[in-house]
């Protein structure tokens, strides 16, 4: 098989990309936080799906390999990649994706963004770390690796982000506002380095659907280990579309991160 690149300007993408994740952030964090109604939808759709014990046993094993150690190892990859390349640019470029992206959301989370009491809670959770930890992970994966590389890159990318995100979600341990807003937070340091580092970037044809496809892989995935709708199929709509929701999120985040990527 025969992959196809079309080369074009970078900025472009990487500017519309870290503009519309900004934007996403603010809107996400206002509606989530500061509304009743936001706060109101959010606690539910966090209710709608769950698992068994060997359920929830299962998404808390794969939360468990989302440390500082599994980051470590990652960013020394990444330079390591971009240095064999002769990239030394890309190798700073990765550091920074991923050292500003998990400050940024500790930053958000803990200590600027505040959950205005709705009845709901005051403790805030938004933007989640574990997603945050992952999503820029892939971003500076994406960053570093040749161009033919990218369409496996968004595969993996998108199923691990994916299977993050959603099982925050089915711990328990976030709202989806959170792994959106996470998701947000990625995009905007990958695509703002990525626009720093400027130069032509390589569409490969097939990324985009690596990344919907590894995506709809990880939902799949969670269906197979039993994560279920809570009301059962009275509650499949909601769940479906709670679930649905994030999996597109994190799909869009993927094939737009790959889209403001620099040539090699």
């Amino acid at each position: 098989m025969t992959t196809v690149m079309t080369s074009r300007a970078s900025t472009p993408a990487a500017l519309a990309a870290a503009s519309g994740a900004g934007l996403t952030l603010v809107a996400v964090a206002w509606i989530a936080l500061g509304t009743a109604t936001g706060q109101q939808w959010d606690e539910s759709a966090m209710n709608t799906v769950t698992g068994g014990r060997d359920t929830r046993l299962a998404v808390l094993s794969v939360l468990g390999y989302v440390s500082i150690g599994a980051v470590v190892a990652v960013v020394v990859a990444c330079v390591v990649v971009a240095l064999l390349r002769g990239r030394l640019a890309l190798a700073a470029a990765a550091i920074a994706v991923v050292a500003g992206s998990n400050v940024t959301t500790q930053l958000l989370k803990h200590s600027i963004l505040e959950r205005v009491d709705f009845g709901l809670g005051t403790a805030n959770s938004l933007p989640s770390g574990h997603t945050t930890v992952v999503a820029s992970a892939v971003g500076a994966a994406l960053l570093v690796a040749p161009a033919l590389s990218r369409p496996v890159i968004a595969l993996a990318g998108g199923f691990a982000t994916t299977l993050t995100g959603a099982s925050t979600i089915v711990a328990g341990w976030h709202r989806p506002s959170d792994v959106v807003a996470a998701l947000a937070v990625s995009l905007v340091w990958t695509a703002g380095v990525a626009l720093l580092v400027g130069g032509r970037a390589d569409r490969v044809a097939g990324t985009a659907a690596g990344a919907i496809g590894g995506c709809a892989a990880a939902l799949l995935f969670l269906v197979a280990i039993g994560v279920r709708p809570v009301m059962g199929w009275d509650g499949f709509t909601q769940s479906a579309l709670v679930l649905g929701a994030v999996t597109a999120a994190t799909a869009l985040f993927v094939a737009a991160a790959a889209a403001s990527t620099p040539k090699e």
